[in-house]
């Protein structure tokens, strides 16, 4: 049964994690910074009960028959790679940060294939396990965040080295009825308000590595679980301020902790894999080749749409809106947009079964990390432009409390208006400060891995014996 953003946050009420915020304990559903990780949550949920969205958000399940949110839905098909990537393109539009559902999604979609992988292979029992769990989650349209970068502690050393090897998420002990593990995740989006985190492994793992090589499900706010959320300037302004006056006033910036596990157990039902080292490469590559086309050509792309729009919009309330310097400047940024995600497309309409018989579909991976690339190089330019045409009042302007203001607002009026009023102006420009000036540089260009990883992973991918043979025919050289 899909939820609706109501029954979602009723649906909270039952979890109390323990959440710490700018040097205090927190609660998930009164602090004004946690709550915009709900409402985002809530959105989505919303989302998929409209008619126009329906297609796009929600999906039959081959495994429970019933109809479910796409955020839970495993690709079967060239089709459902393509919707995945709408989905993220939309929700992005829709709520102006993350959806925090996104990574979750795409790390089931790399569950689902491993753990088919290693039942055949080794006669396992991960999928059965796998699939049980997701038919649980499906049926009762649980929020899923999922949890991939650790933090690695002395990058020269393999995860057995490190001196402290809480620094990677492993098993601690195994039992008769599960696992109990350490460890911490960082930079996990919205993970305060999901109903489930699924964790997987960071890294490819090596002989010797077994009790790194570990994937499971662990509920919100479970024993031993601890939340450290990230705490920024606009935190602060939140905070203080109405957020009426924020760039994003509902769904805010998006928001990350580091979750810790300390002594956590997992009962073997929620366990998908355990030792088995030579699989974490294969699992971290499908995730990453299924994020880089959702993440790079789809979400950012929604996020480039609204920035692309305040753009637009600040050139017409200044009036310079037909400078053919102004011009060029927006149609390179929608260029940039628009070849990301053709990218996007590409990658799921050359998506293909993987692995084969599995019946379970992985874009294409050199226009996934292509997609990836395109826009974390490309963001930067797209907001250098809004910086440039938005003008220096995205970071010097006034409250828009002095509008409000006996002794200051006739002034802010006059002096800020152009085109169009000042109330118009000051407000996009605040749209725009939430983008040029706040977190989403950085967080674009090391989504998903940072750009290092996908141009390994494009020369690594391309077939440059083929394009050199290519070169010795035209140039009549012998093979």
């Amino acid at each position: 049964m899909l939820m609706s953003g109501e029954q979602y946050i009723e649906s909270m009420k039952k979890y109390d994690p323990r959440i710490f915020l700018g040097g205090k304990q927190v609660k998930l559903l009164e602090n004004p910074t946690t709550m915009t990780v709900v409402k985002a949550n809530a959105t989505v949920y919303d989302l998929a009960l409209k008619p126009e969205y329906e297609a796009v958000m929600t999906v039959q399940s081959p495994f429970t028959g019933e109809k479910v949110s796409r955020n839970l839905h495993i690709a079967m098909s060239n089709a459902d790679l393509e919707k995945r990537a709408e989905m993220a393109l939309l929700t992005s539009q829709v709520l102006g940060t993350c959806n925090y559902r996104c990574v979750g999604a795409d790390i089931l979609n790399a569950l689902a294939g491993i753990t088919w992988e290693m039942d055949r292979d080794l006669g396992t029992g991960y999928h059965k396990r796998f699939i049980e769990h997701l038919k649980y989650l499906q049926q009762n349209d649980l929020a899923c965040s999922g949890a991939v970068t650790d933090p690695k502690g002395d990058r020269s050393k393999r995860p057995a080295q490190q001196e402290d090897p809480d620094v990677y998420v492993h098993v601690k002990e195994k039992r008769a009825d599960g696992i109990v593990v350490r460890g911490a995740k960082v930079s996990q989006s919205g993970a305060i308000g999901a109903h489930e985190t699924i964790v997987i492994p960071t890294m490819g793992m090596k002989a010797g590595e077994e009790d790194f090589a570990v994937a499971f499900a662990v509920p919100n706010g479970a024993e031993g679980i601890t939340y450290i959320c990230q705490y920024t300037p606009f935190t602060a302004e939140r905070e203080l301020n109405d957020p009426r006056y924020l760039g994003n006033p509902q769904y805010g910036q998006r928001e990350t902790c580091i979750m810790v596990f300390d002594d956590v157990f997992v009962p073997w039902e929620r366990v998908f894999m355990c030792g088995e080292t030579r699989y974490c490469g294969k699992l971290i590559a499908r995730f990453a080749k299924t994020h880089r086309m959702n993440c790079g050509g789809a979400c950012k792309v929604g996020f480039a749409d609204i920035i692309i729009g305040a753009t637009q919009l600040m050139a017409e309330y200044s009036g310079v809106q037909k400078a053919p310097h102004i011009v060029d400047k927006i149609t390179d940024m929608i260029r940039i947009s628009e070849t990301a995600r053709a990218c996007s497309i590409a990658a799921a309409l050359k998506g293909r079964e993987e692995p084969e018989g599995s019946g379970f579909y992985q874009p294409d991976d050199v226009f996934g990390n292509a997609a990836k690339l395109t826009v974390a190089e490309g963001f930067w330019d797209i907001m250098k432009w809004a910086g440039d045409i938005g003008g220096g009042m995205a970071v010097t302007m006034p409250s828009e409390k002095e509008l409000e203001n006996p002794e200051t607002g006739d002034y802010v009026r006059k002096f800020m208006k152009a085109s169009a009023p000042a109330e118009l102006r000051l407000r996009m420009a605040k749209v725009i400060q939430n983008w040029c000036a706040g977190l989403h540089g950085a967080g674009t260009w090391h989504g998903a891995g940072s750009p290092m990883a996908q141009k390994m992973a494009l020369y690594n991918l391309a077939n440059l014996e083929e394009k050199k043979a290519l070169a010795k025919k035209i140039a009549g050289l012998p093979e």
